[in-house]
């Protein structure tokens, strides 16, 4: 059973959390500061990451804790972040692409993409891709990228990615995090090639009480609680992702998840067959780079 006590000392170490203001974020980020790492909060805001700081400032972590503004519907904002990171820092140990949404009404990033496949995905592949230099260049260098069990009953409708047909919320957000997965095991296949040293890792964190349910009716929610059991607390979802990013026994080129599925401790998971469909992720991959005009590794 991995738990937080397991996390090493991390002193020395620099990460980035998106979506650090919050839910799952938040409490990864808490746990690389306790663990001394300088843990870059890149939130949406400005605002939301200078209030994640003042509140992680009162806990009693070793690390250091900054603050970013990385707005991922944007792949501008994103650009914007990542040129001031690499002003300011020579090193990248960890990148937890985090941050998500879903569920929410219909709604497009700045470049015309559903929201949930273009926030999800697009903006993390553009963030990866920025930074991917200097993670090349940090020894011992991670990528944590967060899917999701509805990875599952997710496919991919290259045809529908500006909903230029309908939009089902739902759908949508299965779909974005198939992508994720398919972007994460396409990168580590990458990497593998290239004979880079930085690990390609996905996560999937179960079901948690956090701010993702908030477009989520009370009946959508009390569906899924019957259907799957209590949901855990973002402190325990947030252990797979933590695994991930500092466990010696994580590799590259895998899921983990709790050991339940929807819940329990840090577990090596199976992969489905749509996770491993290589043409899926090669023209995700294309499309990806079509999109932000960025090619790495």
């Amino acid at each position: 059973m991995w738990t937080k006590k397991d996390i090493p000392d991390l002193t020395g170490k620099t990460a980035i959390v998106t979506g650090a203001n919050t839910g799952l974020g938040y409490e990864t980020a808490l746990a690389l500061f306790e663990a001394g790492a300088k843990v870059i909060l890149a939130c949406r805001t400005i605002e939301k990451s200078a209030q994640t700081l003042q509140r992680l400032s009162l806990m009693p972590g070793k690390g250091a804790v900054e603050t970013g503004q990385l707005d991922l519907s944007s792949l501008r904002s994103v650009k914007q972040f990542c040129t001031i990171f690499l002003q300011q820092h020579g090193k990248l140990d960890i990148l937890i692409n985090n941050a998500g949404v879903a569920n929410l009404p219909e709604s497009k990033t700045s470049e015309g993409y559903e929201l949930q496949f273009g926030v999800n995905f697009l903006g993390h592949f553009a963030l990866t891709g920025y930074l991917y230099p200097l993670l090349k260049v940090t020894s011992g260098s991670r990528v944590v990228t967060l899917s999701s069990m509805g990875y599952e009953a997710g496919s991919l409708d290259f045809e529908n990615l500006r909903s230029e047909k309908d939009y089902d919320p739902l759908r949508e957000y299965r779909q974005s995090k198939l992508a994720n997965l398919l972007f994460s095991l396409e990168l580590d296949r990458k990497i593998l090639a290239k004979k880079d040293r930085v690990l390609s890792i996905a996560a999937q964190p179960g079901a948690n009480n956090t701010d993702l349910m908030r477009h989520s009716t009370a009946e959508e929610i009390a569906m899924g609680k019957k259907r799957i059991g209590d949901f855990m607390e973002p402190a325990q979802g947030a252990l797979s992702s933590l695994y991930a990013a500092v466990s010696d026994e994580a590799r590259g080129g895998n899921l983990y998840q709790p050991d339940q599925g929807f819940s329990g401790y840090p577990a090596l998971a199976v992969l489905k067959e749509k996770a491993l469909d290589r043409i899926a992720a090669a023209r995700l991959w294309q499309l990806a780079e079509g999109v932000t005009g960025i090619q790495y590794p």
